[in-house]
């Protein structure tokens, strides 16, 4: 009897091992914050000095594991026609075909292909980049601000970045000013946005 009871004891051990070991790492889907979303980019006028705007509509997800470091999928959509610079004509003229041509294509989107870390709080994502319905590869330099569960609003954990890079709009068949040098060819772009992990639930 006693020998049964401790074949019992040590089976009913082994099952409250299981359920209290820690589940293994999975990924985890992150959802953009829009309300917590900055894209400012610049380019140069003429050379006198920088215009500088930002797009204020903006959608992505991305699944991410953090224990391991692995980004496995994710993207970011801008509508086109949500750029601002502070000057309704300008703005006007951005929307048309000399430049985002808003009319034709909605929405500009960079969708992850991969990621690297290059320290313990930075990485670069590597992504293509559709603009004008073209694709290109572009590098993002990326730094893990802060992961940690909200500490107001909604509580969930989210993680916070700042992320940056420059390309050549040319890459893009946005061409305008460039022979007259009106307008730059470089843009410099640069992200500050928070994204919350979903809930994954009991099962």
């Amino acid at each position: 009897m006693n020998t049964f009871m401790h074949r019992i004891s040590g089976v009913v051990i082994l099952l409250l091992a299981g359920f209290a070991a820690p589940a293994s790492a999975e990924p985890a889907t992150y959802t953009i914050d829009d309300e917590h979303f900055s894209m400012h980019f610049e380019v140069m006028h003429i050379g006198y000095a920088p215009v500088m705007g930002m797009f204020r509509k903006v959608q992505g997800q991305f699944e991410y594991d953090e224990e391991t470091r692995t980004l496995n999928s994710g993207s970011l959509v801008f509508r086109s026609k949500s750029v601002f610079t502070n000057h309704e004509k300008r703005d006007d003229h951005l929307r048309g075909k000399d430049f985002l041509n808003s009319g034709k294509f909605r929405d500009i989107t960079f969708t992850i292909t991969g990621f690297e870390a290059t320290g313990e709080n930075t990485g670069v994502v590597t992504g293509d980049l559709t603009l004008l319905g073209k694709t290109q590869p572009v590098d993002v330099n990326v730094t893990l601000n802060k992961a940690a569960e909200y500490p107001i609003g909604h509580e969930e954990y989210t993680m916070g970045f700042t992320a940056e890079t420059t390309i050549k709009r040319s890459d893009w068949g946005m061409n305008y000013g460039l022979e007259e040098s009106l307008v730059g060819d470089k843009v410099k772009l640069r992200f500050g946005f928070e994204a919350i992990r979903e809930s994954r639930g009991w099962f």
